[in-house]
């Protein structure tokens, strides 16, 4: 089967998925072994993302890489685990704790490492719990200055391995200093180093009220800075980790209509929960069916068409060619 893109799955996709009510999780606990076998039988899936220190470490690695390729996978990138243990609860690279700071950069530092050994050439940081909970909580000038500073660091570690930065709004925290868009890009058009760009989780932007297109646009016009995709759905309220596309459908052709302009050719990777999905190969095949038709849909939108709307602002053109394009 031919795919229009470039898909990978971060390996948890075919895990087992608990939340805060039911902590052993809501199906059975599955190991690497078994979430490989279960992506081997999803057609589309050409990568695997793995977290640093739960799927790849030093000792692991080439025997790690090696069953990922045997499987038929590439590795699409390395997760450095800076979230999970509860050291990080009170931050990482913006923790008021130097040794906690120290620590959490040599963790990305790791992760680069394993990257560049393993030949991915890529991780994907996030920094859940840098934020706050109350006001008057945080020395927000500190903490910036420390995130930059630890990019910055991280950067010129190894200027071979691409850090895609993950943003999202709230969640551990209340409030996470490193939200949205415009801000991502702030802070590492100030880390300034060619291998620093953004990882555009679509449920992290939805949750922030962003549109996904403009997205993509703000991060091709001021610094060409999308360097990943994690790919999934939600209502807004939550990072419920949906189907693509199940939820903001027409936003999804703007999506894939303004990545293709903007040139983007990167992993379509998917971050997908199936808290009560049994069947996880069912989940991500249709992840993929539903990125496939979303990706068709976008590419019988007339670009000469969608020029004339933005030149002369006209909605109901853009309904039109919309709903032309999804009737096929």
């Amino acid at each position: 089967m031919t795919m229009k893109r470039k898909y990978a799955a971060i390996a948890v996709i075919f895990g087992s998925c608990a939340d805060r009510y039911v902590l052993q999780g809501y199906t059975p606990k599955r190991d690497f072994d078994q979430m490989l076998e279960d992506a081997r039988q999803v057609p589309g899936i050409t990568g695997i993302e793995v977290i640093g220190g739960w799927h790849i470490n030093d000792e692991n690695m080439h025997a790690r890489v090696k069953q990922i390729a045997d499987a038929g996978f590439q590795l699409a990138g390395v997760i450095p685990e800076i979230w999970a243990n509860p050291k990080w609860g009170w931050g990482t690279f913006a923790s008021t704790d130097p040794g906690i700071r120290r620590e959490a950069i040599e963790r990305v530092k790791v992760a680069m490492d394993l990257a560049a050994n393993t030949g991915c050439n890529h991780v994907s940081p996030w920094f859940g719990h840098d934020g706050w909970d109350y006001i008057f909580q945080m020395d927000y000038h500190k903490a910036y200055d420390w995130i930059i500073e630890g990019l910055i660091e991280c950067a010129d570690h190894n200027p071979q391995v691409k850090i895609s930065v993950e943003f999202k709004p709230k969640e551990p925290r209340t409030h996470i200093l490193v939200s949205n868009t415009a801000k991502t890009l702030l802070l590492i058009n100030e880390v300034n180093r060619p291998n620093v760009g953004i990882n555009l989780d679509t449920g992290h932007a939805n949750m922030g009220y962003e549109s996904l297109a403009e997205c993509v646009a703000l991060m091709k016009r001021f610094g060409n800075r999308l360097f990943h995709l994690h790919l999934n759905d939600n209502y807004r309220y939550w990072d419920d980790d949906m189907i693509p596309g199940s939820v903001h459908t027409l936003e999804w052709l703007e999506f894939f209509w303004w990545l293709d302009r903007t040139g983007y050719d990167g992993w379509f990777s998917l971050d997908v929960f199936a808290y009560r999905e049994k069947d996880k190969i069912a989940v991500a095949r249709e992840s993929i069916a539903w990125l496939e038709a979303l990706s068709a849909a976008a590419e019988r939108l007339p670009s000469d068409e969608l020029e004339a709307v933005f030149q002369s602002g006209d909605a109901m053109a853009a309904q039109r060619i919309l709903r032309r394009a999804l009737l096929g």
